[in-house]
Formats: C-alpha cells, sequence, structure tokens
C-alpha cells in the first residue's frame, strides 16, 4: 500500500516541502532514498523503538521510503515523525485520509516523545503558501510557527498524540498567538539604551548623524573608551522594525537554533560583536 505524508526541509533560510512516500511491499527489506544524509537514515533506527514502546507495529515486509524531490540533499532529524505516520498509515494501523492536509514534523525520542526543531518559522511560511490546512509539530515550537497567519498549528508531546489526531480519536486544540499584539509589546521594552551613554557628546551626535542619514561609522580607540559601548546602543535609535523584517530576521535566528520557545519572534534590529581579530572570511560568513 502507497501512503504519502508531507514534511519540509530548509535550505538557507527558505524551506521547501517534501514529499514522503511510503510503500509496503513482499520482502524484509527497507530502502530509504531520495538522497538522505546520516541523520535521516538512522530514523529506522528511532522509529523501530518508539513503534516497541509504544505498542505500535514494525511491519515485517518490504518497506520503501522515497522522499520527493530526489535530487535535493535531506539533513536533519526532522523527518522522523513523517516517516513514522507514513509506516503506521501504509500498514493500516492509522487511516490516511487526513494526512495530505498537514504538514507533518518531529524528532523522535526512543520512547515516541518528539523533541524540539531548528528553521520551524520558515517552514510554517511556506507550508501556507503551498496551501497546507496545519502543521503539526513539538510543543516548544509551536509560539514560532504561530507567527504564521492563517495557519492552525498543532502542538504535541508524543508519537501517541499525532496518532490519535489522525484517528480522530483526541482533540488538539490549535495553537493560536495575537502577533501584532506581541509585536507592538515587544518593541517598546529594551534592555539597553541610547540614554544610558554620560557624556560622550561628540560621538552621539556622530551617530545621530549616522542612524539619520543611514551612513556607516567607524569607531577607532584604545579599549576601555567605550566603542563597543556605543555601538551596541545604535540600534536603539534606529527606527524600530516592521513586522516583515522582524518575521525576516527570526527566521535566521530559527534556521540557527538561536530562537527560544519563549521568545518566539524577534523584536529588536540584530546587534553583533565579532572580535577585532577576526578574519574577513569569518566575517562574512
Amino acid at each position: 500500500m502507497l501512503v504519502k505524508t508531507f514534511g519540509a526541509a530548509v535550505f538557507g533560510i527558505d524551506a521547501s516541502t517534501i514529499t514522503i512516500e511510503v510503500n509496503l511491499a513482499q520482502g524484509i527489506n527497507f530502502f530509504l532514498v531520495g538522497l538522505p544524509d546520516s541523520a535521516v537514515k538512522e530514523s529506522q533506527q528511532r522509529i523501530k523503538a518508539a513503534f516497541s514502546n509504544n505498542d505500535f507495529r514494525f511491519p515485517g515486509k518490504e518497506i520503501t521510503i522515497n522522499m520527493a524531490p530526489a535530487d535535493v540533499r535531506k539533513e536533519g532529524s526532522i523527518f522522523d515523525l513523517p516517516i513514522a505516520i507514513g509506516i503506521l498509515a501504509s500498514s493500516d494501523q492509522l487511516p490516511n485520509d487526513k494526512l495530505g492536509d498537514y504538514i507533518v514534523l518531529g524528532e523522535l525520542s526512543l520512547d515516541g516523545k518528539l523533541n524540539p526543531l531548528k528553521g520551524v518559522l520558515p517552514i510554517a511560511l511556506n507550508a501556507k503558501k503551498d496551501g497546507f490546512k496545519g502543521i503539526v509539530l513539538p510543543r516548544e515550537n509551536a509560539k514560532e510557527a504561530a507567527m504564521v497567519d492563517g495557519l492552525e498549528v498543532y502542538p504535541v508531546d508524543h508519537l501517541q498524540e499525532v496518532v490519535n489526531f489522525f484517528k480522530d480519536q483526541t482533540t488538539i486544540e490549535p495553537y493560536s498567538i495575537d502577533v501584532e499584539k506581541i509585536f507592538n509589546q515587544a518593541i517598546q521594552q529594551s534592555d539597553i539604551d541610547f540614554k544610558d551613554v554620560k557624556g560622550q557628546l561628540a560621538i552621539k551626535r556622530a551617530f545621530e548623524i549616522a542612524a539619520a542619514g543611514g551612513h556607516n561609522v567607524i569607531l577607532i580607540g584604545p579599549p576601555g573608551s567605550g566603542k563597543s559601548m556605543l555601538a551596541k546602543r545604535l540600534p536603539t535609535i534606529l527606527p524600530p522594525l516592521s513586522i516583515q523584517e522582524s518575521l525576516d530576521s527570526t527566521k535566521i535566528h530559527s534556521v540557527v537554533g538561536r530562537l527560544s520557545s519563549e521568545s518566539g519572534l524577534i523584536t529588536e534590529r540584530p546587534f553583533r560583536k565579532p572580535h577585532h581579530t577576526i578574519s574577513d572570511v569569518a566575517l562574512v560568513g
């Protein structure tokens, strides 16, 4: 029996939908194709253990899993949950009538619990663009995904919850937040402020001119003269981020895994302070 589930992969700071096709046939082999990396291939062992510890049956047949498009490399453990759901559906342990409406994401622990992921915001944005009804993902990533308006976000903690959801045996309330309210509250809060700088009248005037005109600034002086302290406060006199700019910044933090489950949205202009000995290659990434 052939079943399709849908996951997603992040490339740079953008995401693409990945179709996971699971087919059962006579035999005892397990084939995972579509340019998976080692972390994706190892999902077989995590899924087997999760099934065993939660009384699900791992089919004793030839299992062929294709991750399309097959010419794009798939990385990470984000595909554990959609592969597991595809195996359950193809072995008649789960109905497949709702699978086409949702993007499913999650890394499985051996006991079936779901671990948080990186890059959820660009995946949620792509899911809305591709017309999916909702997204099923670990609870720790729910606030991040809920930043996307018009997409139902279903937070789960365990494989069993996902199975019950697709069996209509349980109801999971979609997670929702008021993005505009959170954004407006957050842009008014800051731990630092340009007004904290005492004295330094000449350089403060230079910063004000640079901020108003969009000019570059170079700071030269001995250690301890206040260069980093002043530079860190420059973003506080720049215009506040728009919601779109905030989402673009949040996408970057999401992909590199620096977005906590509590913050959800980056509302301050990012500031980086590399060491003065950094190489050109390291500086440009």
